[in-house]
């Protein structure tokens, strides 16, 4: 079955375009499912509706691939997904986004983008592991506070990392971890972010 995923990033742009080209593409509009947010931050309800819908054998196709993923790792997390799944995508103004006929031209497209995903964690790590050595060298006290063992240092750091960057909701940021959302929160708070909590949406 074809599904298809529509988004504007505000309540005052319109759906139209997006929606005219996936009725183009033969999907039936009760199966598409579209969302309005104003934040890359903010829960995309009707992207989760869909992802928890779709079965073996659909396939999900966007107008443009922004239009379903945030980042590059987004991206490669949903390719993940929907590979795991046996769900096929399109991306119709991108053709070389295409798993519904597999080609080693769209393979290494996909593959190039989990590369560069992966680069991306990289440098967020690095990043990380050049603030500890920084903080060390002035004489900041690194160990693990009471409740926080020293394994978990590094995810706290990460947790900091990710919630700065602003590109993952709280509970991306907790699945990449493998860690719950009091314990999201605990780590920012030990990392000096409890007065910034507010302004930033799970």
């Amino acid at each position: 079955m074809l599904f298809g995923y529509a988004r504007v990033s505000t309540a005052e742009q319109n759906l139209d375009l997006q929606l005219d080209a996936l009725l183009k593409e033969g999907i039936e509009q009760k199966n598409i499912y579209t969302d309005k947010v104003s934040s890359a931050k903010e829960e995309r309800v009707s992207l989760s509706k869909l992802l928890n819908f779709v079965r073996e054998g659909d396939t999900i196709i966007v107008w443009k691939l922004d239009r379903l993923a945030r980042s590059l790792i987004h991206f490669t997390k949903l390719m993940t997904e929907f590979d795991e799944k046996g769900v096929k995508f399109k991306s119709i103004t991108e053709p070389f986004i295409d798993t519904t006929e597999r080609s080693s031209h769209s393979e290494f497209i996909i593959n190039l983008f989990a590369s560069l995903a992966q680069l991306e964690r990289d440098i967020i790590i690095e990043r990380t592991k050049a603030g500890m050595a920084s903080a060390k060298r002035r004489g900041q006290i690194l160990g693990a506070p009471k409740g926080i063992s020293k394994k978990n240092q590094q995810k706290a750091i990460l947790c900091e990392e990710y919630f700065k960057d602003g590109k993952l909701t709280v509970t991306e940021i907790c699945e990449r971890l493998d860690i719950s959302r009091a314990t999201y929160y605990k780590y920012l708070r030990y990392r000096g972010l409890a007065g910034k909590l507010r302004p930033y949406k799970s």
